[in-house]
């Protein structure tokens, strides 16, 4: 999910308890219980979460203790839109960047570590899909000494420390994942390769501080402070706030309910923003079954993702910009867990497209979506996909994937492309040219990543 992975997060909180020998007579030595948050929970299985159960790029000391566990991902896929814009430019879409060409989505090495209750993180990223996400925060055009060539080729990095409270408490400042969405920014992590919409509409990443408290063995809340919403700079005097909750009853079932509010993006002519945003994302994962055997059909889970928000202020009504939608996806996996079958149904309404992607940049026409939008017209979009992967072990993944979307207005790319005339940039443009816009779209992606 678009969210701090796990295994990112997870810090013992250790105590010591005095023992007696056999002859019932106080022993010197202490026992080292640990009390690990989600203790003996197999949570692989879960949309978002990151399915290694085997890490092999670890360093540890002379007494066995992990100091540092190193991270490897790469990501590659064949996106083939029916279409066949002639700028092989994919629109509306945070995963795949560009069409009918071979891409690299994601190449990112990072390492991680909580030696001695520091907690330290540094991952590092570049791919196609830095061009459709971080290049695209126009906060940093706030000021000086900023830009997103300073920090797009950071996943993410932090510093903080562990606190032995209850089940533990961690206090972190940096760049990290989102935790809006159900659904990951690592494409390994999720159950599909293109996202639902829900969750592309909404950030992968944030920057600011966070405190993890884990008061039981089966509950995570955290409270963040941010720039804003996925943002590098800030839009306002005031942080972002933010909320997320998890709680896992056990290894079968996830319940997550996170929150945000804050003032973003520039409000007309306004030096800072004025507009206030909230927004509002819950989830439920349940395993409904599960074989011991595994033989055929090893296990099956379904995954349910809603989400609500708004903008308000400034003259921005919140009847008119607003986003609501859900995602519903089912996955059954086979021959113990190697092959695995994702059926998902999405729906998104967004009037006044204050969170949609652009299909187009601005031009001297305005293309038929603007005009749509600024008609009244109010953004109504599903998503239908299905996806098969074979999985021959922790490391390695083969998806195929079918996705149609449909929306109520002209919003994705047709022959003609969303770039200009002849499909370059560098062309001279056509005064009477305006992006190829259709109602609807098919494709089929062909990835493979591996992650070590």
């Amino acid at each position: 999910m678009k969210r701090i992975l796990l295994s990112a997060v997870i810090a013992l909180n250790v105590i010591n308890v005095n023992a007696q020998d056999s002859t019932g007579t106080k022993n010197a030595d202490s026992i080292v219980i640990k009390k690990v948050p989600f203790d003996g929970m197999d949570l692989t299985w879960i949309n978002g979460q990151n399915r290694q159960k085997d890490f092999p790029l670890v360093m540890n000391d002379a007494k066995g203790e992990t100091i540092l566990t190193g991270v490897v991902l790469v990501d590659g896929y064949f996106n083939y839109n029916f279409a066949r814009p002639k700028d092989n430019t994919q629109t509306i879409s945070a995963t795949t960047a560009r069409s009918n060409e071979f891409s690299l989505n994601q190449a990112s090495i990072g390492i991680e570590s909580n030696y001695k209750n520091i907690i330290t993180r540094l991952w590092l990223q570049t791919g196609s899909q830095t061009a459709v996400v971080q290049e695209a925060d126009g906060s940093v055009a706030r000021g000086r000494n900023t830009s997103t060539g300073n920090l797009k080729f950071i996943r993410e990095a932090a510093a903080g420390y562990h606190f032995n409270v209850k089940y533990g408490l961690n206090i972190e400042m940096g760049i990290f994942m989102s935790y809006i969405g159900l659904e990951s920014y690592v494409m390994q992590e999720n159950w599909s390769y293109q996202r639902s919409m829900v969750c592309d509409f909404t950030p992968f990443y944030f920057q600011g501080a966070r405190i993890q408290f884990y008061p039981t063995k089966k509950f995570k809340t955290e409270l963040w402070l941010l720039n804003g919403w996925q943002s590098y700079n800030s839009w306002s005097k005031n942080p972002g706030v933010g909320n997320s909750n998890y709680y896992r009853p056990n290894e079968n079932l996830q319940l997550v309910a996170n929150f945000y509010y804050g003032n973003d993006s520039k409000s007309g002519t306004t030096e800072l923003s004025k507009v206030h945003r909230f927004h509002h994302d819950n989830s439920i994962v349940y395993r409904y079954y599960k074989s011991k055997s595994g033989k055929g059909i090893s296990q099956a889970a379904f995954s349910l993702n809603n989400h609500y928000g708004f903008q308000s202020g400034d003259g921005v009504k919140a009847k008119d910009n607003y986003m609501a939608g859900s995602s519903l996806a089912n996955r059954v996996w086979f021959k113990q867990n190697k092959l695995a079958l994702t059926l998902r149904g999405d729906y998104v309404t967004n009037p006044g497209g204050y969170l949609a992607f652009s299909p187009a940049a601005p031009g001297a026409i305005p293309n038929d979506y603007d005009i749509a939008i600024a008609n009244g017209e109010k953004l109504k979009m599903t998503q239908l996909s299905g996806t098969f992967d074979v999985m021959p072990n922790d490391h390695v993944t083969f998806r195929f994937e079918f996705a149609h979307r449909n929306s109520n207005v002209p919003y994705f790319a047709g022959p003609g492309g969303t770039t200009s005339q002849t499909g370059f940039i560098t062309d001279a443009p056509d005064p009477t040219w305006k992006p190829d816009l259709r109602k609807t779209e098919n494709r089929i992606i062909v990835a493979v990543n591996v992650r070590l």
